[in-house]
């Protein structure tokens, strides 16, 4: 992979936030191979990698402590997700980000979503339920502490938990890349005043729905957590 500049020291900085993130999130017995891309795409998803910056193979290694097998392994495979380009002769970039294609993604989004929570509403667990619970009330903790990274990632593993509780696992995999898309666009919605006290709100009412089994109240409530965050993203236009 052919080097470019360096990132910044605010970049590298986040992405030492993230390798602790990923840390904690991923088993310690993870591959080279899978160690490189999990910390990877958390830097990528949350920004600490700026869209447009130029990343270089020798920097990556250096800053996860991994080899450039690894390295380069994991960097095909996020290329392939769109989440960086590898451009001949001028080295690799980290992938623009269109709110076009944000629309794009939350229609998609809505048709899958909507789906997820009348199934969920119908086949999740009380034990499911209250795990969901803990992940909404971890969120909740990390958001009035600021730790961006952290309610990212407990956002991802509370849509996640009700994918799961679906019961289709075909539907778990689209969703989880629909996920992994939306997360870039999610740390720029942050951005906006009230957004994550919003959030909050909709995943409350997410949580009624679901344990009420109500899968029509379920589906509205998705629904408009979906839009919230497609007016967010238009207001950092």
């Amino acid at each position: 992979m052919p080097n470019a500049s360096s990132p910044s020291r605010s970049t590298r900085a986040g992405v030492r936030d993230t390798r602790r993130a990923s840390a904690a999130l991923d088993p310690s017995d993870l591959s080279q191979n899978e160690q490189a891309y999990a910390q990877l795409k958390q830097a990528l998803i949350t920004l600490a990698y700026k869209p447009g910056d130029y990343l270089s193979t020798a920097s990556l290694m250096n800053e996860l402590a991994l080899g450039r097998t690894p390295i380069n392994h994991a960097l095909h495979r996020l290329s392939t997700e769109g989440l960086v380009q590898i451009i001949p002769r001028k080295g690799l970039i980290v992938s623009p980000l269109s709110i076009d294609d944000a629309l794009e993604l939350i229609d998609v989004r809505l048709a899958n979503e909507s789906l997820c929570m009348r199934l969920a509403a119908e086949r999740i667990t009380k034990t499911e339920l209250h795990q969901l619970e803990a992940i909404a009330r971890d969120f909740e903790k990390a958001a009035s502490r600021g730790q961006t990274t952290e309610v990212m990632n407990l956002d991802r593993l509370f849509h996640e938990h009700i994918s799961n509780a679906a019961r289709n696992q075909i539907l778990a995999e689209i969703l989880k890349v629909l996920h992994a898309r939306s997360q870039r666009f999610w740390a720029l919605s942050l951005a906006m005043p009230d957004h994550l006290s919003e959030v909050q709100d909709e995943h409350r009412a997410i949580l009624k729905a679901l344990t009420e089994g109500h899968p029509a109240a379920a589906e509205e409530a998705v629904r408009e957590h979906v839009m919230s965050f497609q007016r967010a993203l238009l207001r950092t236009r």
